[in-house]
Parts: C-alpha cells; structure tokens; sequence
C-alpha cells in the first residue's frame, strides 16, 4: 500500500482511481478531436481492420441497441462506413473511412502521450513493473483490445 495524503491507497481505490483518470484524459482527448469517449473508442477498435456488428458489440461491452446508435451516429459523421460481410449475406462489417481514419490516428496518438505522461514521476524500472503487472490483470481478465499497443 502506498501512503498518500487521503490515507493508505489499496490496490482497489488504485485500480479504480486509476480507471478514473484513465478515463477523464480519455473523454478529455475526445472532446478535443470532437468525439465522445465511445466514439474514440469504437475509431480505435476499427483501426486494426473491419469488424462485424455482433464482435463489435462484445469487444466494446455494448449491447445490440446501444452499439447500433453508436454506429449510426459515427457514420453520419462520416468516420465510419458499412459494408456486406462476404462471409454472411445477412450481415454488415464496420470500417473507418478515410476521414475516420486520419481523426483516428490523431486522437490516438493524441490520447496516448497523454495517458503516457500519467507516470511521469516513476523510474524507468517501476513504469516497466507497473506495464507488467497492469499487463497481467488485463490478460488474466481477458479484457478486449478496445486500445492497441503504442
């Protein structure tokens, strides 16, 4: 446990908080770039390639209504586009375009040196332990890859 000023920090009020951070620097960049988070999120699950609506929703944790309002809405904005999967008549793969692919690529690299300035007052060794470890929570956890590796 770290000592802080607020008291002993446990590794559940770092976690959360951490997540609060996280998440408040997320929303943060996406305002900035003129998205909302889920928005930013959904442009960077598309960066790797087209995804289809069923995998989308389950990578983004969304269910079928909401991922569908998500979807319409990025698409009116021009970032993101349908097209007939190849593989199943009755469904639709969801790609950037090119527009949604330069705002993507800016909000990412936007959003991670800001997310990597978060440990600025750690030692090149305990920013490795903290990747390690942070690292095994997330692949123990099974948790998507809604943020690709920098």
């Amino acid at each position: 446990m770290d000592e802080h000023e607020d008291g002993p920090l446990g590794v559940v009020a770092a976690l959360v908080r951490s997540a609060f951070l996280v998440n408040a620097v997320y929303a943060e960049s996406a305002r900035e770039h003129g998205l909302t988070s889920q928005q930013g999120q959904l442009l960077c699950v598309l960066m790797g390639r087209p995804y289809g609506m069923g995998e989308l929703g389950a990578t983004l944790g969304l269910a079928k209504s909401s991922l569908t309002g998500l979807v319409d809405r990025t698409e009116r904005n021009g970032l993101i586009g349908r097209e007939p999967d190849p593989r199943d008549t009755r469904a639709v793969r969801v790609s950037l375009t090119g527009e949604g692919a330069r705002l993507a690529e800016g909000f990412y690299a936007e959003t991670c040196r800001r997310i990597g300035e978060l440990p600025s007052g750690l030692g090149a060794d305990e920013r490795a332990a903290l990747a390690r470890l942070l690292g095994r929570v997330v692949l123990d956890n099974e948790v998507p890859v809604v943020f690709p590796e920098g």
